[in-house]
């Protein structure tokens, strides 16, 4: 991997901060259109061997060409920063990401649609019973057993997350694994569950272009 998806991009992003309309990108006014400083190769080499794992050619090259984090999708790419001699990627939810098993391979597939459906089919109706209190228990009760399926550590191996969309919403990197260098929606706070971003032609969408593709549409002239 080259260089080239990043030629240019701390130049076309500080054009965009002086742009009139640049506050009418959303996120806008979390990043602030300011990418940090890009990580030196020993900074990189420090924070892989940290991790135990080499990172994504384009995260990587992004990491010493572009910065270290900033301004990007939705409320930005989460900063990767040393504190107290560790490194660690700072945001909204980057802490669900285990930076202890990034080398291991990003799960192939989600939990058992057959326990999912057994669980949806035991969701407490608040009709079903004679005291608020009693269903509040009840829904409390299965809302735990349900994101004990949903939000398991084991199935966001091998994945950062990267940036958030508001709203409990985010988006993971996959570090390792057959899907390395994907991007990934995290909506299971909306009800929905981790999937795979997907181009037009239903190829992955991998950091470089989730990027690109953003700083692109932000640069039209109405990227409202």
């Amino acid at each position: 991997m080259t260089d080239q998806p990043w030629a240019g991009i701390r130049q076309r992003v500080e054009a965009l901060g002086t742009s009139p309309a640049s506050n009418e990108v959303f996120g806008a006014l979390g990043h602030k259109w300011v990418l940090e400083q890009p990580l030196s190769h020993g900074e990189l080499a420090e924070l892989e061997a940290q991790m135990k794992v080499r990172l994504p050619e384009e995260l990587r090259t992004f990491l010493l060409r572009a910065g270290a984090g900033g301004a990007g999708p939705a409320y930005g790419v989460f900063p990767v920063r040393r504190v107290q001699g560790r490194w660690r990627w700072e945001g909204d939810g980057a802490e669900l990401a285990d930076l202890s098993r990034l080398a291991e391979p990003f799960p192939e597939q989600g939990p058992d649609p057959k326990l999912l459906e057994e669980l949806a089919a035991h969701c407490p109706e608040e009709e079903d019973f004679d005291e608020v209190e009693e269903f509040d228990d009840a829904i409390e009760a299965w809302d735990e057993r349900w994101d004990a399926v949903m939000f398991n550590p084991d199935r966001t191996v091998g994945a950062i997350v990267i940036s958030h969309r508001g709203c409990a919403l985010r988006d993971w990197l996959v570090i390792s694994g057959p899907h390395r260098g994907t991007m990934w929606s995290d909506d299971r706070a909306d009800e929905a569950d981790l999937a795979p971003r997907l181009n037009d032609d239903g190829t992955p969408v991998t950091f470089a272009c989730w990027y690109t593709d953003w700083l692109r549409q932000s640069e039209r002239p109405d990227p409202a």
